[in-house]
C-alpha cells in the first residue's frame, strides 16, 4: 500500500510564472477544512475553505518580490496576479494506490475548481461536490475561468470523471404530481446535467423525488422516467449518466426498494446514459441488513435481480444512526454507528465495487479539524481494501482512529452531553415541496 502522510496543516506550495524562464514560490497556509458541506445533514460545520481566492492574495505579494526577498520572506509591494499559477503536487497528501476509489462530497465554495483542490487535500480518489447550491432554484452560470480551471485542475491532480459524482439538488422532485412543480423540478435538474457535461463530467447523482402522497408510487416513478428521457433529448451529444440513489424508504419517497428503481430504468429509453448509487445507510434504514457478508451478497443479489449489477455507478459510504429497516436517514461516522467498520471491510474487499466512485457523506463537525475527520475514514478504508492486513486488529485499531478524529474535531461525547435545547416548531423552507425529499 502506498505511503500516506497525517498532515494537520498544510503549506500549500504555488509556483508563480513571470516569464517563461523565471518560476517562483510562495508557501501559503492553508486549513484542512471541507466543506459546509456534503449531502449530510450536518449541523454547525466549519466553513473556512482554503479557496483560490486565498491563494493567489499570496501569489500577488510574491509576484512583486525579488528571487532573493522570496527566499528571505521579506515584505513585498503587492502588484497585478500573474495570469499562471499552479498548485505544487508535492506538498498534497501522499494518495493510496488502490482498485477502489475512496472519497468524500466537499465544498466547492469559491468556484467548482476548488473541490478538486479540497479532495486532494484529504487523499481522495473520488469526490462529489454540489454543481450549484443545493438550496436554490436558479443558481448563475459557470463561469468559464472556473470550468477552464476545474478541467484543468482535475488533469493536474490526476482526477478521472469517472471518479467524479456530483450530488443534485435537493429540491428536484421528477415525481411532483403537479405539472408545473414537476417542471420547474425538470428546469432544475435539466441545469445540473449541463453543468456536468461543461465540466466534462461523465455522471451526474440525484434523488429520484416523491409521489407526495396524492398519487401511486408507480404514477410518479413514469413521471421521473418521462423527466429523464426528455433530459437525455434535450442533451443530445452529452455523455453524463443520470445516477439514481436509492433512499431509506421514508414515507412517500420514490426509490427505497429496489424494485422502484428497477421500474424507472426499464421505463427510460437510452439506457447508456442512467445509472443507480447505492448509499449504505440508505440501503440499511430500507431493510437490507448489510452487516455480514452474506447479508451484502443477498443484497447484491437482489440488486442484480431488479436492476442490474452493470447500472451500479457509484456508492456512498455512511454508517446509521438508526436500526436497520428504520427508514430513518441518519448519517454517522464510518464504524461508530449500527453497521460498525466491519461491514465496510467486506465492501472494500469486494471486485464487484472496484473503480466506483465511494464517496463519504459522513458528518462533518464543528471544529476546523473537521478536515481530519474524513482524511482518517479514507486512510482506514483504504486500509481495509488491502487484504494483506490482519483484520480484527485492523478493525480496532482505525475504529479508535475515527473516533478520536471525531471527537478533536468536536463531535466527542463531551459534546453530546449538553443538554438539549427545547423543541420548536421549524417553519418548512419556501423551496421545499416535500419534507420526505430531504433525504441525504
Amino acid at each position: 500500500m502506498a505511503r500516506k502522510r497525517t498532515i494537520t496543516e498544510t503549506t500549500a506550495e504555488v509556483s508563480v510564472r513571470k516569464s517563461s524562464r523565471v518560476t517562483k514560490r510562495a508557501k501559503v497556509e492553508t486549513l484542512e477544512d471541507v466543506d459546509e458541506t456534503g449531502p449530510s445533514k450536518r449541523a454547525n460545520q466549519g466553513r473556512r475553505i482554503a479557496t483560490e481566492q486565498e491563494i493567489n492574495k499570496a501569489l500577488t505579494a510574491v509576484a512583486s518580490s525579488s528571487t532573493s526577498d522570496a527566499v528571505q520572506g521579506t515584505q513585498t509591494k503587492r502588484t497585478r496576479k500573474t495570469k499562471a499559477d499552479t498548485i505544487d503536487l508535492s506538498v498534497l497528501p501522499t494518495r493510496a494506490i488502490s482498485a477502489w476509489k475512496v472519497g468524500a462530497h466537499v465544498s466547492a465554495a469559491g468556484g467548482v475548481e476548488n473541490a478538486i483542490y479540497n479532495a486532494s487535500r484529504i487523499g481522495a480518489n473520488a469526490f462529489a461536490f454540489f454543481p450549484k447550491s443545493q438550496r436554490k432554484w436558479v443558481s448563475p452560470a459557470l463561469k468559464t475561468t472556473s470550468i477552464d480551471a476545474f478541467k484543468a485542475r482535475m488533469k493536474d491532480l490526476n482526477y478521472d470523471p469517472k471518479h467524479v459524482l456530483p450530488h443534485g439538488s435537493y429540491l428536484i422532485n421528477l415525481g411532483n404530481p403537479d405539472p408545473e412543480k414537476r417542471e420547474k423540478s425538470y428546469e432544475c435538474f435539466l441545469d445540473d446535467l449541463k453543468r456536468c457535461d461543461e465540466l466534462g463530467l461523465l455522471l451526474y447523482n440525484f434523488h429520484p423525488g416523491s409521489c407526495l402522497g396524492t398519487v401511486t408510487p408507480s404514477t410518479s416513478i413514469t413521471y421521473i422516467a418521462e423527466c429523464i428521457n426528455r433530459a437525455h433529448k434535450d442533451t443530445s451529444g452529452s455523455n453524463v449518466v443520470a445516477v439514481i440513489e436509492n433512499m431509506a424508504g421514508a414515507g412517500n419517497v420514490i426509490g427505497g426498494s429496489f424494485s422502484q428503481i428497477g421500474e424507472i430504468i426499464s421505463q427510460v429509453d437510452d439506457k447508456t446514459r442512467v445509472g443507480v448509487c447505492l448509499d449504505t445507510c440508505h440501503m440499511f434504514a430500507a431493510g437490507y441488513n448489510i452487516t455480514t457478508k452474506e447479508g451484502w451478497d443477498n443484497m447484491l443479489e437482489e440488486f442484480e435481480k431488479e436492476i442490474g449489477l452493470k447500472y451500479l455507478r457509484g456508492m456512498h459510504l455512511n454508517d446509521s444512526k438508526m436500526a436497520c429497516g428504520s427508514n430513518k436517514d441518519r448519517h454517522e461516522n464510518i464504524g461508530l454507528g449500527h453497521l460498525s467498520l466491519s461491514t465496510f471491510l467486506h465492501i472494500l474487499r469486494d471486485k464487484r465495487v472496484q473503480d466506483l466512485p465511494l464517496v463519504l457523506e459522513t458528518p462533518a463537525h464543528e471544529d476546523e479539524k473537521e478536515w481530519n475527520v474524513w482524511k482518517t475514514e479514507i486512510k482506514a478504508l483504504n486500509n481495509l481494501s488491502d487484504s494483506s492486513h490482519g483484520e480484527a486488529e485492523d478493525l480496532a485499531k482505525w475504529k479508535e482512529a475515527i473516533r478520536e478524529a471525531v471527537h478533536a474535531a468536536g463531535g466527542g461525547k463531551d459534546k453530546s452531553r449538553k443538554k438539549p435545547k427545547g423543541k420548536s416548531k421549524s417553519k418548512k423552507k419556501p423551496d421545499s415541496e416535500d419534507e420526505d425529499l430531504d433525504d441525504d
